[in-house]
């Protein structure tokens, strides 16, 4: 339960500070064009709101919502009203800040930015049956409406820079070279299947060494056609990867394909427990149990789960000398009270510190790169198999680890701001891509759709996106009943 909170809280986090600076966008290329924004809205506000502030009223009302009259009219009321300013009517017809209302919604799925004179989620044809008002989106040059739609993928990417930036600035690169893991690396079922081995270790790809530093380099290695070579044992293989290899790993929602074989190295004894008694120390390295032989953590934890409550001749290599074995007990947890060493206290490691201005031009770097091994990726969810693996919130939130860690909070926020970008820029009605598609044919064709036809567009493309989030959070529901 601790671990799905610690989840559920990481990706609100991420998600408020996505959808945050994405409507921002929106807003503030509006107000630059002088465009009134009547509200402002962080996630959506069915019924009541959450909050509810009004810069011209003065007031933050906490769980807002309107009721009708009678008479038809409608009524503003709240659970409770603070004032929070005076009241400050408006002097001129030029919008400012204080005519847009700024609110927090219940309901997580987004956020809204209400541009008055623009058929949106909001409004309807019949609410701009008015004559245009020069302070109205739709009474604005075609390419200052198509700024006002693009600024909200624009800032995502923008942050995405940002974030990989910061990373690089505040934790710089610190990795394992592939070239330094001595025993290789195991891999997927998926892996096996195309024809690598648990302990292959990575040479080269298509003909050049494999960048220790490119966050893209696992998914261009399982890319159809790629020639991945690797040394096996004192041999070296070329491994032509199979084109079935991305659809089998869409098909089995496969998280992973690889991992970095560790050595079994002691770093710290716990008293009364089976290592210590039998006098290991730290430092030494455990390469086999009774007769398997435990190269890497891989073979090591299983090899003592199958011998758990005996007690079992190790072999133990200390200071660099031959094999000694040493009779070890296991309790019956299958524990001999170790602690092992961390992959960067054994291997060799790569570490790269940037200044701040070099830290820019490696964000733009990595948001690059994983924008492009993304879209590479979509082509996958045209496939059968790839739209069994279309995962919602369930899946968004499986994403980041069990404990709060911010370098990882910031990866995956990152990764997810890229997603954002490139997925509202998609060329469906009712997302960014939709508007800007309507309007990049009205700056080459110079006729203006009407509201109407942008109306029952902006309809059909909310229902296909209705239908794709319960398609895809169906899907997760599907995965979790099946564990």
């Amino acid at each position: 339960m601790e671990s799905f909170l610690f989840k559920a809280l990481q990706l609100i986090l991420a998600l408020v500070i996505l959808v945050t600076v994405h409507e921002f966008g929106h807003y503030i290329f509006a107000r630059m064009f002088g465009i009134k924004v009547n509200r402002f809205y962080l996630f959506f506000n069915p019924w009541f709101s959450l909050l509810k502030y009004d810069p011209r009223k003065g007031t933050l009302q906490i769980i807002g919502y309107t009721r009708e009259n009678a008479d038809g009219t409608e009524q503003q009321h709240a659970w409770k009203t603070i004032r929070v300013g005076n009241p400050k009517p408006a002097t001129s017809d030029k919008p400012t800040w204080r005519d847009t209302i700024y609110g927090l919604g219940w309901l997580p799925l987004g956020g809204y930015c209400d541009i008055a004179g623009m058929v949106d989620e909001t409004k309807s044809s019949k609410d701009l049956a008015s004559e245009p008002q020069p302070w109205e989106f739709r009474s604005k040059a075609a390419w200052k409406r198509l700024l006002v739609m693009v600024a909200g993928v624009l800032l995502n990417f923008v942050l995405a820079i940002i974030i990989y930036a910061g990373i690089a600035f505040h934790w710089g690169d610190r990795v394992v070279p592939y070239s330094a893991m001595t025993e290789g690396l195991d891999f997927s079922k998926e892996m096996h299947d195309a024809g690598f081995r648990d302990g292959d270790r990575l040479i080269s790809l298509d003909g050049r060494p494999f960048d220790d530093l490119s966050y893209s380099e696992p998914w261009n290695m399982i890319q159809p056609g790629a020639r991945v070579k690797v040394l096996r044992g004192t041999d070296s293989v070329d491994i032509v990867v199979p084109e079935s290899l991305l659809r089998t790993l869409a098909s089995n929602n496969s998280k992973g394909i690889m991992q970095m074989r560790v050595p079994v190295v002691i770093s710290r004894l716990m008293p009364g427990e089976g290592a210590i008694e039998a006098g290991l120390r730290e430092g030494d390295r455990i390469v086999a149990v009774g007769s398997t032989r435990t190269p890497s953590m891989s073979e090591f934890y299983p090899a003592l789960a199958e011998n758990k409550g005996a007690t079992v001749d190790m072999a133990v290599v200390r200071d660099g000398k031959a094999e000694e074995r040493i009779p070890v007990s296991i309790n019956e947890n299958g524990k001999i009270g170790i602690q092992m060493l961390s992959p960067y206290d054994i291997f060799e490691i790569k570490e790269v510190k940037y200044s701040l201005l070099a830290a820019l031009p490696r964000g733009w770097e990595i948001g690059t790169g994983q924008l492009g091994a993304y879209v590479s990726s979509l082509r996958l969810v045209f496939s059968k198999e790839g739209a069994q693996s279309v995962g919602g919130f369930g899946t968004l939130g499986s994403l980041f680890p069990e404990k709060w860690n911010w370098y990882s909070f910031w990866q995956i926020t990152a990764f997810l701001s890229v997603i954002l970008a490139f997925m509202n820029i998609i060329p469906i009605p009712a997302l960014d891509g939709g508007y800007t598609l309507f309007l990049l044919v009205e700056i080459i064709t110079r006729r203006k759709p009407s509201e109407r036809f942008l109306e029952i567009a902006n309809m059909i493309g909310m229902g296909f996106l209705f239908m794709l989030l319960l398609y895809a959070n169906a899907n997760d529901i599907f995965r979790f009943l099946l564990k």
